[in-house]
């Protein structure tokens, strides 16, 4: 019984899956940050919700997660993008702002300092919005 029951799962897993190209190909793209909205200050153990504002430059853009590189008390943070390759993109005005938003557990005392990407300047340097918040008692 055991077997037929091994043998029937097996088949059903085989039939289920598809090894053809549904023809969806895709990429992936950090877009710089143009605002945020985090707290003045946090309270240790605390979860608050960070709301990261970007650009989305095409209806191919789509959001996938947050770059979030953690060196002590410092967070670094971009959004990253599915990119699409259709030939039906559209390109979207500038002023099409998107927010997406990440819960931050406080976890130590001081004060954190986010840096979030603002894109590359002239120099090809990494420019950043800093902002530094302290955690209260």
């Amino acid at each position: 019984m055991k077997k037929l029951l091994v043998l029937c799962l097996t088949l059903i897993l085989c039939a289920s899956c598809s090894t053809e190209d549904d023809g969806t190909s895709f990429s992936f793209e950090v877009l710089p940050v143009e605002s945020v909205d985090i707290p003045d200050e946090f309270e240790l153990g605390e979860v608050y919700p960070i709301t990261v504002s970007y650009l989305r430059p095409s209806t191919c853009h789509a959001f996938k997660e947050f770059y979030y590189l953690k060196e002590n008390n410092e967070r670094t943070v971009a959004p990253i993008t599915y990119v699409f390759d259709n030939n039906n993109c559209e390109t979207l005005e500038s002023d099409n702002l998107v927010e997406a938003t990440f819960n931050f557990q406080v976890t130590s005392n001081g004060s954190y300092i986010f840096k979030f990407w603002q894109g590359e300047d002239d120099d090809g340097e990494s420019q950043y919005l800093t902002i530094e918040v302290p955690v209260v008692e």
